[in-house]
């Protein structure tokens, strides 16, 4: 299969007419890998426009990776800057993070299923990004009390609790896709003061619900 052809037309066809036009972002999606981060199993298929699921040794983790023009349009969304700390949820195969890598100053990125922590902690070290740390644990938990520039639910929630909202430092951006299927939004959070947050609608979607956030809702914008 010739990767770097399929690449191009991954950015050229999806991603760059999804209104994904920062060059930065359209660049690195050449830089980093994508086909390093899936499973084996199913490398022919990284730049399809579809959710790949993320198997290991042939057994189903229920967790995949999300579409190529989703992780763009999100990471597009963030403006992530090189001095800015990023917290991951649901860190999957660790191709999100390694995106987010690359334009951050550190990422922090959690993951629930032991073997997909294992799996993108292996993924990143082999691509050679060292500013990632794997955590295996329930993201939606608090550990500690640091705050972050950009907040990443690499997956959906049916409302953003209020403890993953105090994780966000002012000034800060969360991406999350919010909602339950068949109708879901990805939205851009931001936290303009200590009590002052706003949510912009980017697009509508589907994904596969984060494990461990909770069901009923507390919060919504």
């Amino acid at each position: 299969m010739d990767f770097e052809r399929a690449r191009f037309n991954m950015v050229e066809q999806q991603i760059r007419p999804w209104n994904v036009l920062d060059q930065e972002i359209l660049d690195l999606l050449f830089v980093v890998k994508r086909e390093d981060f899936v499973p084996p199993a199913y490398r022919a298929m990284a730049f399809t426009d579809m959710e790949i699921p993320l198997a290991l040794d042939g057994k189903a983790t229920g967790e995949h990776m999300l579409p190529p023009r989703v992780e763009a349009r999100l990471l597009q969304a963030l403006k992530v800057r090189k001095h800015e700390h990023v917290l991951e949820v649901g860190a999957g195969s660790g191709y999100m993070a390694a995106l987010l890598a690359h334009r951050a100053r550190h990422v922090v990125t959690c993951e629930i299923h032991d073997g997909l922590a294992a799996f993108a902690k292996a993924n990143l070290d082999r691509a050679g990004i060292r500013n990632v740390t794997v955590e295996k644990r329930n993201g939606a938990q608090p550990a500690g009390g640091s705050r972050f520039e950009v907040i990443v639910l690499s997956g959906s929630v049916p409302f953003v609790p209020q403890e993953m909202l105090q994780r966000l430092a002012v000034g800060g951006r969360m991406v999350a896709i919010v909602g339950e299927a068949p109708v879901m939004n990805a939205q851009l959070i931001t936290r303009g003061t200590e009590t002052g947050f706003s949510a912009e609608n980017l697009f509508e979607t589907s994904a596969k619900a984060l494990v461990g956030f909770p069901a009923k809702d507390g919060f919504r914008f």
